[in-house]
């Protein structure tokens, strides 16, 4: 493991100083990529323009017709947290833009019967509600089979997705035959932002929507409805999916969070704080990562993802803090579920290493399938365990139609779409179906198939990682001040938009281990000595001692108790 420290550009820092920004946050800020203050304008008025999204202003026209011509729309959500506040946004939107209620509803598939994406199967389920268009939130994009079903029986197809597109087996992009494509990761879209969230593509559509409605005189340009009050949703999808927080994002997320701490959110969002016992007047990105989302997303692992939206689609604060409730329950339940099958995981991932030639180091990749895995969290304990061995790790289980299905994660340097693209060229058929990111991805394959793709998906990283992808690197801010150890500086830096790819402050310091002791069995309460004083840390999850002595890479955080605020020194690694 090495500990590494953000260059931070001199002259960008003094400048940002200069102009005001706060001197830690300069030196912060400069380090992720930010040159002027013009960067930290987070208005709405700095949002890329919706024209450049390809297939929007298709988009538009034909939600406009459908809208004026009083035809049928369902929205097909996904059952992930994303998916969820997308079908939210979708008809909170549709129905301030003049659809009927009546003329709006949503399917969302079960991930145990239905799997993911639009599938024949989910297409029949809509036509229940006698749609005339179906729209696609946070899906479709690789859906070739469900669109085509959907257009032989006589519905209009907009898909809305942020995913890459299908490869074909000479891997070229496959689109499906929809009425309309939006999505900045299809061929020849010059979007800037390749990292909208599902929720801010269908946001975009809305925008697009509302100008073209204009366009038709539907309502005069001082009397349309106002978009920014979904942008507490947006935020929350977009924090959620742990997509990159680029300026266009950051922007979306900040208005969002803006919103909220004025008390202006949603009856679902407001009762999610209020269960997660959070307060949203200092709503962070925190708060959408690591409270909210777990909660919604909950929902769509271990029940169904309709609690969630309806959750978010209320307007009736009783319902709302009803379901808030009822999720909250289903998420202290995936704990539960969670950290049993995070046990086996382990367990049979340590027999696994114990046969190797190394049992000290693993594999370049990994890949554990066990009988009694529960489908719902593969993706967090895949998580997990990627973390704790920084290797690409996929964890399957056994669905309900016979078939393991797997969810993965990746580290920097392996593209984990494109190791199962390449997976599929060279064992043909093994993989029923695939799809996802960089850094996230998923599979379906049979049982038997299992070890056939354990060891082709390990000779593609062993083919693709070099060593400097295999250490584990730490990257941090560098050393604090003592002056900056004050509540009221960690509460600022709380208040900035930080989420992937524009990280949380990370501090590292050399430092005297004063006391260490186990609290809850878990997670090691720490006193420390830093810079000459003594300070508060606890490391989560850590049970081992450690050194009298090392380079501490910490986060920080505000422990308050009978009234009184104190910094404390949150560890992420000592070496």
């Amino acid at each position: 493991m090495q500990i590494t420290t953000r260059t931070v550009p001199p002259r960008t820092a003094w400048a940002l100083e200069q102009s005001g920004v706060h001197p830690l946050l300069a030196r912060l800020f400069a380090a992720r990529g930010i040159r002027s203050p013009d960067d930290l304008d987070d208005s709405l008025a700095r949002l890329l323009p919706p024209a450049s999204l390809q297939g929007v202003t298709d988009a538009a026209k034909l939600l406009a017709d459908a809208i004026g011509n009083r035809q049928r729309l369902c929205v097909v959500a996904d059952y992930d947290c994303d998916g969820a506040t997308a079908c939210a946004v979708a008809l909170h939107g549709l129905r301030l833009l003049g659809a009927l209620p009546a003329n709006t509803s949503y399917v969302v598939p079960d991930r145990a019967v239905h799997g993911y994406g639009l599938t024949p199967a989910i297409v029949d389920l809509a036509i229940e509600q006698r749609p005339d268009v179906l729209i696609t939130v946070d899906n479709g994009i690789a859906s070739l089979a469900g669109v085509a079903h959907a257009r032989e029986r006589g519905l209009k197809v907009l898909v809305t997705d942020h995913h890459l597109p299908a490869l074909d087996e000479h891997s070229q992009v496959t689109l499906p035959d929809a009425d309309v494509i939006v999505n900045p990761n299809q061929p020849g879209c010059a979007f800037e932002s390749k990292s909208l969230a599902g929720v801010g593509v269908m946001f975009y559509v809305l925008l697009a929507l509302r100008a073209e409605l204009r366009e038709r005189g539907a309502f005069a340009a001082d009397q349309q409805p106002r978009l920014d009050a979904l942008l507490d949703l947006v935020a929350l999808g977009t924090v959620a999916d742990v997509v990159r927080l680029d300026a266009n994002n950051r922007r979306l997320v900040a208005q969002g969070l803006k919103r909220i701490r004025q008390g202006k959110m949603h009856a679902g969002v407001a009762a999610l704080f209020q269960a997660a016992g959070r307060d949203p007047a200092r709503a962070s990105t925190f708060d959408f990562g690591f409270a909210l989302g777990p909660r919604i997303n909950a929902a769509g692992r271990l029940a169904d993802m309709t609690l969630g939206i309806e959750c978010l689609l209320t307007d009736d604060p009783a319902r709302a803090g009803e379901l808030a409730q009822t999720l909250d329950g289903i998420n202290r339940e995936r704990r539960e579920v969670e950290a049993g099958m995070k046990e086996q995981a382990e367990h049979l991932l340590e027999t696994l290493l114990a046969q190797t030639e190394n049992p000290d180091e693993p594999p370049p990749a990994v890949a554990l399938y066990d009988p009694e895995f529960h489908e719902g969290v593969v993706g967090i304990v895949a998580s997990r365990l990627k973390d704790r061995l920084h290797r690409p790790t996929f964890v399957f289980a056994m669905g309900q139609d016979g078939l393991i299905k797997g969810s993965g994660r990746s580290i920097a340097g392996f593209h984990l779409r494109d190791a199962l693209d390449l997976v599929s060229k060279r064992h043909p058929g093994v993989l029923k179906k695939f799809g996802g990111h960089a850094m996230a991805a998923g599979c379906t394959l049979a049982e038997e198939d299992f070890d056939t793709f354990d060891q082709a998906f390990q000779a593609v990283a062993q083919e693709w990682l070099q060593p400097e992808h295999l250490a584990r690197q730490v990257l941090t801010d560098g050393p604090l001040e003592a002056q900056w150890f004050e509540p009221e500086l960690v509460r600022t830096l709380d208040r900035e938009v930080w989420g992937a790819a524009f990280e949380a402050p990370m501090f590292s310091d050399e430092v005297e281990i004063v006391s260490q002791r186990l609290v809850g069995e878990r997670h090691l309460k720490l006193q420390v000595r830093h810079a000459g004083a003594l300070r508060d840390a606890i490391w989560f999850g850590r049970s081992e001692p450690i050194p009298e002595r090392g380079r501490m890479a910490y986060r920080l955080s505000v422990d308050e108790f009978q009234g009184r605020s104190r910094v404390q020194m949150v560890v992420e690694a000592v070496i």
